[in-house]
């Protein structure tokens, strides 16, 4: 009887964990007892906060690397997933340039923002992890990932923690090629709001894309958008984001196993 009461009481334990690899849903105790379990990888996914056009909110990046950041750490197992960083530079403040001539932006200097990732991965190193990933949701946030990545590995080659930027996150053609097998022109896809960025939105969540306001070009000059989002679609997106996540987990694999030789 007193067997089956210890053993009740573990499962209860056991059962009061959240289902989540996100960082910041866990309580230290859980976190820590998760590195020692051997959750010793984690993601720290950078989006951004930034004009897409008059159709998607200006968290698009946020919303999209969140999604897939849980998807990619539940496929590795034995990954969590740290708090989106959605202060990213998006380009000169004052005169404005770029996505900053649109109301919303939020921009930070890129050294601000290196300073931050590296300050990160040192908190998370000191906590344990000794396979921290940067996955970069936008353009702008490449540079610096690269950069800090590069300069604490060569700070850390024998600590038995390593940075790994994993630029095909955000670089990779696939989905475009996929979509020009479907149909689809270059000029549609787009560069920025377009069939490709929305329809990834759309695969996360509709609610965040109003269809209403769809047009292509924006539907008028300085809108924001290069592309046509009115060919985007929910099906797509879904397998745009496959095609990402099996990429994304394959590639991060294959970064930590050529770490360790």
């Amino acid at each position: 009887m007193k067997r089956l009461l210890l053993f009740m009481i573990a499962l209860c334990a056991i059962a009061q964990v959240p289902d989540t690899v996100f960082l910041d849903e866990l309580t230290w105790t859980e976190c820590r007892d998760a590195i020692k379990a051997g959750k010793t990888t984690i993601i720290v996914p950078t989006g951004g906060t930034e004009q897409n056009g008059p159709h998607m909110v200006l968290g698009k990046h946020n919303f999209r690397i969140h999604y897939t950041s849980n998807l990619i750490a539940r496929m590795l197992g034995n990954a969590l997933v740290a708090p989106v960083m959605s202060y990213v530079p998006e380009g000169k403040i004052n005169p404005p340039e770029g996505h900053m001539r649109m109301a919303g932006t939020i921009s930070i200097p890129d050294d601000v923002y290196r300073k931050v990732l590296e300050a990160t991965a040192r908190s998370l190193a000191q906590h344990g992890f000794r396979d921290i990933v940067f996955l970069g949701d936008s353009g702008p946030n490449q540079p610096g990932m690269k950069a800090v990545a590069e300069m604490l590995n060569q700070e850390w080659p024998k600590s038995g923690t390593r940075i790994h930027f994993i630029p095909e996150y955000y670089g990779s053609t696939e989905f475009d090629e996929w979509l020009m097998k479907q149909g689809e022109t270059k000029a549609d896809i787009g560069t920025h709001a377009g069939i490709k960025d929305t329809s990834l939105l759309l695969g996360v969540d509709p609610k965040l894309v109003r269809k209403d306001k769809m047009k292509n070009g924006g539907g008028y000059q300085g809108s924001g958008v290069v592309g046509n989002p009115e060919r985007a679609s929910v099906a797509y997106g879904k397998k745009g984001i496959e095609m990402l996540v099996n990429d994304t987990a394959k590639r991060i694999r294959a970064a930590i196993q050529d770490s360790r030789r």
